[in-house]
């Protein structure tokens, strides 16, 4: 019985553990130690997109960060993140994903 119990608590443990999300919510920023952004994400350097191909982000940023409302939007820009040992960490915003419900 004991076994059994060990080889649950083990099993337990290891689902539980960390994992990293598949699809991101729209508009989700992240922050990654290498100098690109992964497929699906762009630098957070302020530039504004048309709302006709990105009609989903729109709907979640707005004007927030700049653009006019009509034809086109920004997206955020950040201030660079430096490591310990002055390296810049890239800051990445998801152009496409999960919508994300508002609670």
């Amino acid at each position: 019985m004991k076994k059994i119990l060990m080889a649950a608590a083990l099993l337990t443990a290891s689902v539980i553990g960390a994992t990293a999300q598949t699809t991101p919510f729209l508009g989700q920023n992240i922050i990654v130690a290498f100098d690109y952004c992964p497929n699906g994400y762009v630098r957070t350097s302020g530039q504004i997109l048309p709302i006709n191909p990105y009609v989903a982000l729109f709907t979640v940023l707005g004007t927030t960060y700049g653009g006019n409302g009509t034809s086109n939007f920004a997206l955020p820009s950040t201030q660079p993140i430096f490591t310990k040992n002055r390296r810049v960490f890239t800051e990445c915003v998801a152009l496409t994903g999960v919508y994300p419900t508002q609670n």
